[in-house]
């Protein structure tokens, strides 16, 4: 039996963000960090990992938790439907 091995790649989920919204992306987990793209209406991302941040309220509610969707690229999970008002996913090391 084999237990597990470091070549099989995790899937990454991807979800969508708010309806109607076109989401800033930032270079870190806070509102003041700069601006680095915005994803357009009915974009889905992936999540890297999670982390707190910034607390904000969006579309989908209040919170501090900070998407990581690409290399130094974060959302604020209130603009990501996860079905969840908690971490989805692991915690940014």
């Amino acid at each position: 039996m084999i237990l597990g091995s470091a070549s099989v790649a995790s899937a990454v989920s991807l979800y969508s963000v708010a309806p109607g919204v076109r989401v800033n992306v930032r270079s870190g987990p806070g509102t003041t960090y700069s601006i680095t793209r915005t994803l357009p209406e009915g974009t889905k991302v992936p999540i890297f990992c999670q982390t707190p941040g910034s607390t904000v309220s969006g579309y989908y509610g209040t919170s501090n938790i900070w998407d990581n969707i690409d290399n130094g690229e974060y959302v604020s999970d209130t603009y990501v439907h996860t079905g969840s008002d908690g971490y989805v996913a692991d915690r940014c090391a």
